[in-house]
């Protein structure tokens, strides 16, 4: 592929008339004005030699992700990846079509992603998987709808506690079919009022959903939420990486688990991609109005162990109005990264990797705490991810900590406007002991 192909001005016409846009810059209205590089200072003539050499000088002014130190999740995580992973994944043997449509022939591709479904089935302690979705916030979106296509109710209750982008990701997925979604607010804890939520269900309710660990880091009481909710479709979105150290939701009761695999293995790229999950509860009735596809194993008439396509539930293999989703890609790289990764590290790693999260998190709070600028906002135990009140400027400091090769933590303000003077810590395995001490230098000197 070749790394520049030029349009001339009337190319620029009319694909903009195409898809009615003015100009090229309306297409980056969403990106602040200060960030925006207006022109790029290049003389006429110059060589295509000099201005790559220009451009890559440019390029080296952006923040790299193996030069800075990382404190920031909230959905995204700086995670160690085996270098195994990628070497495995870019292997000629994976070269194939993401969507066999001739299935059975891809016995090499429905292999990979029947074994992803059982790994992902044996972190959830859930029966059944389907082959991913685009991302963790469409993967609940689906959940929410297919609450509804099971119980034929169109009531959903949201714990506030979830990540606010998977909430208006749901709010769009269910805009045409007129589910009402509703919050339920949280304890002083962080997690979920058990009393609100009691007090919200009733027999018009599809479905609770919850996320484990939550968006502000704190582990949910899955077990009393199922309590409360026994009538009710249990949906949790977890982080598959704490659950080597948390107990598996499906073995807490719930129906439905769902979530982003960016941590499995796949950097974080900016944001993404990545893919998502789903699983649920082994359920006859229950599996047909799951979205997407599911990867069976069987025999051929030969007798030999062979994989087919069980379910097939989006429209381009059914009749539309018989689809459970219209989902075009299951993301079956990010997948294949996951299952590489998962097999790489098995059980023992998965757990030890939970247990640096949470020894590392802790420790930087017990750090933070010293410096009397941080205050702990929620007391339920948390994973790698927590909530201080800080009497910082959260602006002036993160851009002090990022002078110094620091990113993070999250401005809560952004996402809610209630918790001003909020922010969100985060510590992986990644972290070293020097970054942290480093991190704490530096808020101690403000």
């Amino acid at each position: 592929m070749e790394p520049y192909i030029p349009h001339t001005d009337q190319d620029l016409k009319e694909m903009l008339e195409t898809i009615g846009v003015k100009n090229v810059e309306s297409l980056f209205s969403t990106i602040p004005s200060e960030k925006l590089i207006n022109s790029i200072d290049l003389p006429d003539g110059m060589d295509e030699f000099n201005v790559l050499s220009k451009l890559r000088k440019m390029a080296l002014m952006n923040a790299s992700a193996d030069k800075y130190a990382f404190f920031i999740g909230g959905g995204i995580y700086n995670h160690v990846i085996p270098s195994a992973v990628g070497q495995i994944a870019s292997r000629g043997d994976f070269y194939t079509a993401y969507t066999p449509y001739q299935a059975e022939v891809s016995q090499g591709t429905l292999q990979s992603l029947f074994e992803f479904q059982t790994m992902i089935c044996e972190i959830t302690g859930m029966g059944i998987a389907n082959a991913s979705m685009y991302d963790g916030a469409s993967s609940l979106a689906e959940a929410v709808l297919m609450a509804s296509r099971y119980t034929q109710k169109y009531r959903a209750l949201v714990a506030d506690t979830i990540h606010p982008e998977y909430i208006e990701t749901v709010k769009t997925y269910v805009a045409g079919p007129k589910i009402e979604i509703e919050k339920v607010s949280h304890d002083s804890d962080g997690k979920i009022s058990l009393k609100d939520l009691k007090s919200k269900i009733d027999d018009k309710t599809s479905c609770v959903v919850v996320q484990y660990p939550n968006f502000y880091g704190v582990i949910e009481d899955l077990k009393s939420i199922r309590e409360i909710s026994k009538d009710v479709i249990l949906i949790v979105i977890s982080n598959p990486i704490s659950l080597g150290i948390l107990e598996a939701p499906g073995k807490l009761g719930a129906d439905v688990v769902v979530g982003d695999g960016q941590t499995l293995g796949i950097s974080m790229n900016f944001g993404g991609p990545s893919f998502g999950f789903f699983a649920i509860r082994e359920d006859t009735k229950f599996v047909r109005t799951m979205p997407g596809r599911i990867i069976g194993e069987t025999v051929d008439v030969d007798g030999k162990r062979g994989f087919v396509m069980t379910l097939q539930a989006r429209e381009q293999h059914i009749r539309r109005e018989k689809a459970t989703s219209n989902i075009c890609s299951n993301h079956a790289l990010g997948t294949l990264y996951a299952s590489i990764y998962l097999s790489l590290v098995g059980p023992k790693g998965l757990k030890e990797i939970g247990e640096l999260n949470i020894s590392k998190s802790h420790y930087l709070l017990k750090r933070l705490e010293k410096t009397g600028h941080f205050v702990r906002a929620f007391s339920g135990e948390f994973f790698n991810e927590f909530v201080v009140k800080t009497d910082l400027d959260i602006s002036k400091m993160k851009k002090v900590l990022f002078k110094n090769g620091i990113i993070g933590p999250l401005d809560l303000s952004k996402a809610d406007g209630s918790m001003k003077g909020h922010v969100l810590f985060c510590a992986t395995e990644a972290n070293t002991s020097e970054e942290i001490e480093k991190l704490i230098s530096v808020l101690e000197a403000m």
